[in-house]
């Protein structure tokens, strides 16, 4: 039955297949270390073991993407069975019994969900730039003009000087003035590392897909706008990994009929070109 030790770290016993296939189950105590991000399991409770000892398995909770029931056809004779689908491998575990089974579960699905940020939320802490605070003297400054532009599809009100002589002032003494540039409270930035720039984004947001060659499963920022949908390794980067021209693409639908590894993905849809198919979740 897991439990919660002091490190707030659920903890227990289970059995877990040697090898894949082989059939041999073996006695191990596991850990699931959600602030580490990884499932570790060890000989036997770390406390009972010699000063020093590791864990002899270990797992990203990242590369998790399913964790279900076995079936009787994966495992007709192991009851209170259960597997791990991550990367390309498959883990196989056996609990004592169905809440047992029920409970870890639960927890590593809980563990390994992929949260995605929703659209329109504010920046991290990290990228909110106070302005700073003007002196008494200083806002007590008359009004000033601002010239209103749309840069990238984004609303500018920049600040318009006037000098002696009655004409307006130029760049060089717009800043130095007014070091600000204020932005319509209408727009909320998605990102300070990526100045809006090209075509407007019609939709982004992060989604986890198929490599070509391994066929591992990678979580990518993906942004769409009118000519093309492009994936990021992050949200912070300025050049994609990729670029799908909308027109190269034959058809976009979701995924029905699955087969091998995409049986244990939901969700998903792909994306077919006449050079390649992209499996999306």
């Amino acid at each position: 039955m897991p439990y919660l030790d002091r490190q707030n770290r659920i903890c227990g016993f289970l059995d877990i297949e040697e090898n894949e296939t082989c059939g041999k189950f073996l006695r191990r105590y596991f850990i699931l270390d959600t602030q580490a991000n990884c499932l570790l399991w060890y000989m036997d409770n770390p406390q009972n073991l010699a000063i020093g000892a590791g864990a002899v398995g270990s797992l990203q909770l990242t590369y998790i993407s399913k964790v279900s029931i076995a079936t009787p056809k994966q495992k007709p004779k192991t009851p209170f069975c259960f597997v791990i689908n991550a990367l390309s491998q498959r883990y196989f575990l056996q609990a004592s019994d169905q809440k047992d089974l029920q409970d870890w579960v639960e927890a590593l699905n809980r563990a390994s969900k992929i949260t995605v940020p929703k659209g329109g939320s504010l920046p991290p802490a990290a990228e909110i730039v106070k302005p700073p605070v003007l002196p008494q003297a200083q806002e007590r400054k008359p009004p000033v003009a601002y010239k209103t532009e749309i840069i990238g599809g984004v609303v500018v009100h920049t600040p318009i000087s006037i000098n002696q002589n009655g004409g307006h002032g130029g760049e060089g003494s717009d800043l130095a003035a007014h070091p600000l540039l204020r932005r319509s409270q209408s727009y909320i930035p998605t990102s300070a590392a990526k100045p809006p720039a090209g075509p407007p984004v019609l939709k982004s947001g992060y989604c986890v897909k198929q490599g070509n060659v391994r066929k591992s499963w990678k979580r990518r920022y993906f942004v769409l706008d009118e000519f093309s949908i492009s994936y990021y390794k992050c949200e912070q980067d300025k050049e994609p990994l990729r670029s799908i021209l909308l027109k190269d693409v034959c058809k976009t639908h979701e995924c029905l009929v699955k087969s091998g590894d995409l049986l244990m993905r939901d969700n998903l849809f792909e994306i077919i070109t006449s050079s390649r198919t992209f499996y999306i979740q």
